[in-house]
């Protein structure tokens, strides 16, 4: 392994040796973000090569106005608050699910079964899922609500905040931050879409994108070919993550998400609103629809006064330039949801790398 760590080191330092600039890569994904400060990987990357973190972390990117959609059903009588235990911190602009948790309607679950089998077992309270994630949580989600149909289950819904990958980086591409030259792609996400769901970024915008695994190893590597492209002047999707990701992704997940869902426009913390890149509940299941059943909106929330999560998510700041970070805004009271979150890229900064 050290030999392979060495050849892809070899690599970058090589191919940033004959640029005439830096090059800026973004790590999508959030379990990058982690896995590059917890191993030490900046420290021996040259300095012509940046790495920016990205919007890929769900928590992170769930805009203030569904948060606030998800404090109104928890303050009603008749709901139940089934989330991931990711969720309960993420503030609002009136507190989070964590200080309406004593009244005993918010339930931190597992997975999408375990929200359905509440609906079974409280059959007097209408059990809202708090549906958020990227393509990797989606198939489950569409899984039980296509069981919930089959089994007539009428007190389950879910509020969906479910994102695309795909959509985020072309709004980032299409002028939000044009200082990224290269995507390190996600993993877990491409096991979903496949590799070549990424062609079409680098046929319209010419930038590099190589998916990765979250190992040292795997992501020195994905660097490293990024750095290859670049000091061979092509851009090309390339997967090094082959174990588990595929060119076409999981068919039969894809399939189930189709089925339930269809994109529409949604709004991103810190990026707006994004064509197209959100899930909707399909006609045919939008009984289980929280944002219809409860006429809630589902728009742009207010943002966090003095909060720069939503340049992070762009690459367009860093934590330590924001004002609150380490001062105000801490992992024990986050302020914002980069902070909250386990693979949030403030708290990846707290916790990793504030001696920077």
């Amino acid at each position: 392994m050290l030999d392979r760590v060495a050849n892809a080191q070899h690599t970058i330092e090589e191919a940033c040796r004959g640029l005439d600039r830096q090059i800026t890569i973004m790590e999508v994904c959030g379990t990058h973000t982690v896995s590059i400060f917890r191993s030490g990987i900046r420290s021996i990357l040259p300095d012509k090569l940046k790495l920016l973190s990205g919007p890929g972390c769900p928590v992170c990117v769930t805009d203030q106005g569904y948060i606030d959609a998800v404090m109104q059903l928890a303050d009603r009588e008749d709901c139940l608050i089934a989330t991931y235990g990711d969720m309960i911190r993420v503030p609002g602009s009136d507190g989070s699910l964590e200080t309406r948790a004593s009244r005993g309607n918010v339930k931190v679950v597992l997975s999408s079964e375990d929200a359905l089998q509440l609906a079974r077992d409280y059959p007097d309270k209408t059990v809202v899922f708090v549906a958020v994630g990227f393509e990797t949580t989606t198939p489950a989600t569409a899984v039980v609500v296509q069981e919930a149909a089959r089994e007539g289950i009428r007190n389950f819904c879910i509020l969906s905040g479910h994102k695309l990958v795909l959509p985020a980086l072309r709004a980032l591409l299409g002028g939000m931050n044009d200082r990224i030259d290269a995507f390190l792609c996600p993993g877990h996400v491409s096991v979903i879409i496949g590799s070549a769901a990424y062609t079409e970024i680098v046929k319209e915008y010419r930038r590099p994108c190589v998916v990765a695994g979250f190992e040292p190893l795997q992501i020195v590597e994905g660097l490293a070919e990024i750095c290859r492209q670049f000091a061979a002047g092509v851009a090309e999707v390339k997967s090094i993550y082959k174990a588990v990701v595929t060119e076409e992704g999981n068919a039969a997940a894809q399939r189930i998400v189709t089925e339930c869902f269809e994109p529409v426009d949604g709004y991103w913390r810190g990026v707006g609103k994004i064509e197209k890149s959100t899930l909707g509940l399909r006609e045919k299941y939008s009984h289980f629809d929280a944002f219809k059943r409860f006429g809630l909106e589902d728009g742009p929330g207010p943002e966090i006064p003095g909060c720069r999560c939503g340049e992070v998510l762009c690459g367009l700041s860093e934590p330590l330039q924001c004002p609150l970070f380490g001062t105000r805004c801490t992992p024990q009271k986050p302020v914002g949801p980069c902070m909250v979150s386990s693979e949030g890229t403030c708290a990846a900064w707290f916790k990793y790398g504030r001696r920077q």
